[in-house]
């Protein structure tokens, strides 16, 4: 009995561990995607892209900033104050004088004798002139009618905001080519997994009709040992296959800033759609005009170029307009004499000189602008390299493309007779596995040809500046 229950609680305590073992796999999700779907989550959640999502948030907030300083300031300050010790200074003995100037009086009216006049000596006493509670209301306003920098700041937020915004739109673009490469890389990594599962199928198709063949009398020992040994040195392809589409996942998934415990698998074709053209001058024109690395830092120099005009309004004068209304009373016990005050006012300032820091200011934001613009130029020369560079790529895969569909039916044709060869007795063991070998690299070559195409038509619509207007949309709408 005691030994029954031991196994009871054997299997009880198998079945928890089973249950902890398996409860994390059987909780993970699985989302599958078509591309739209993760262009829209990476859109959403990929790291780069909030960063400039902020970026551009932080920027309207400038814009809305500048407009702030051309409006009115409206200021409330409110006091109460206690001496604790009332301050005092010196000032002229008022009872000395007082005494000195009525026998003076007297004595010029012959009242009395100068000898009977008290005279006090004239000294200087500490006397208060403040009572010991104090507080104080005051409402001041203050207008800027003129101010070069402010209404420049206006504009130089514009454009920085207009910066923000190319920004965030090239690093949508360029989250969108990620996606683009990731989605196509786990399409290649299944199609390469298909190729090497079928391959491993039929070698080990082989390995069996080899053993047949070798009871039957029809094959010799030597061709079973050959057929098994290619299976085994196949199945680390295999199993290279199996762990490439998982990389190409756990790729796909970073890029879509998803969560560790979200399985991903994908739904679409690889499939050439070659709708580029081949007007390479159209193309590299279009690139140094409307790719977007290229518009930010032109959008730079803008910047550039408004913090020349923000410096240069430093030779400008100011002029503010203020009034203020203020409450005030004061006393000894609290009892306070009330008073009030108003007051308003024009201000203006100019600066006549300040050790020519402005001058160097405007000189230095002036080279930065000059600097930025070469930097535009070279850019502008660099996509047209690389436009020409995936062109040439392109063109390449081009001219092999429909060969390689060729190559693919001939190998299979090839795979065919050999096996049907083999089976009848008249053909060898090598010349099937030779022939599994060319059917295998002739559908790894047209796959990686055809993701070849893809990626390097993602990079000429990436260098050129392509974004859908639904992707362009959704960012701007997302950021409002």
């Amino acid at each position: 009995m005691s030994s029954f229950k031991k196994n009871i609680k054997k299997l009880i305590l198998y079945f928890i561990v089973l249950t902890a073992i398996a409860s994390p796999a059987l909780s993970r999700e699985t989302v599958v995607l078509k591309l739209d779907d993760a262009i829209l989550k990476a859109l959403d959640n990929n790291s780069q892209t909030k960063i400039a999502k902020m970026e551009l948030t932080k920027a309207n907030a400038a814009v809305k900033e500048a407009f702030g300083y051309a409006l009115p300031t409206v200021d409330f300050s409110a006091s109460l104050s206690h001496f604790l010790s009332v301050p005092k200074m010196p000032f002229p003995d008022f009872e000395a004088m007082l005494n000195n100037y009525t026998y003076k009086v007297l004595v010029d009216e012959q009242l009395i004798s100068e000898d009977d006049a008290n005279f006090m000596d004239m000294n200087n006493v500490l006397q208060s002139f403040t009572l010991k509670n104090n507080y104080e209301a005051k409402l001041q306003v203050t207008q800027i009618l003129f101010n070069s920098a402010v209404f420049r700041g206006i504009g130089a937020s514009e454009i920085y905001r207009q910066a923000a915004e190319v920004n965030l739109q090239n690093t949508a673009a360029k989250t969108i080519l990620d996606v683009q490469k990731a989605f196509y890389g786990i399409l290649l990594a299944k199609e390469m997994n298909l190729i090497a599962q079928s391959s491993f199928e039929n070698i080990e198709n082989h390995v069996k009709s080899a053993q047949a063949m070798f009871q039957q009398g029809l094959a010799s020992e030597y061709n079973v040992m050959q057929a098994e040994v290619q299976l085994e040195n196949f199945r680390p392809m295999l199993i290279a296959s199996e762990n490439a589409l998982k990389n190409a996942k756990e790729g796909l998934r970073i890029v879509l800033g998803m969560e560790d415990d979200v399985d991903i698998d994908v739904v679409g074709n690889l499939e050439v759609i070659d709708d580029i053209g081949d007007d390479l001058p159209n193309l590299i024109e279009q690139a140094r005009k409307n790719n977007l690395d290229v518009k930010g830092l032109s959008k730079k120099a803008d910047v550039d170029e408004a913090f020349i005009d923000l410096d240069v309004s430093e030779y400008w004068p100011s002029l503010v307009a203020f009034g203020n209304v203020s409450l005030n009373g004061a006393s000894d016990d609290f009892n306070f004499l009330h008073y009030n005050s108003s007051m308003v006012g024009v201000s203006l300032s100019i600066n006549l000189f300040n050790g020519n820091r402005t001058r160097q200011k405007v000189e230095q934001s002036t080279v930065s602008m000059l600097q930025t613009r070469e930097q535009v130029n070279n850019l502008k020369d660099f996509v047209a390299m690389r436009m020409k560079d995936k062109f040439n790529e392109l063109e390449q895969v081009r001219s092999t493309l429909s060969s390689q569909e060729r190559n693919v039916d001939l190998a299979q044709k090839s795979y065919s007779i050999a096996e049907v060869r083999f089976k009848e007795g008249t053909g060898t063991q090598l010349e099937l596995l030779s022939a599994e070998l060319q059917l295998r690299q002739a559908r790894a070559n047209r796959l990686q040809s055809v993701y070849a195409f893809i990626n390097a038509k993602a990079d000429i619509e990436n260098l050129t500046g392509k974004l859908s207007d639904e992707y362009i949309n959704l960012i701007m709408n997302n950021n409002k």
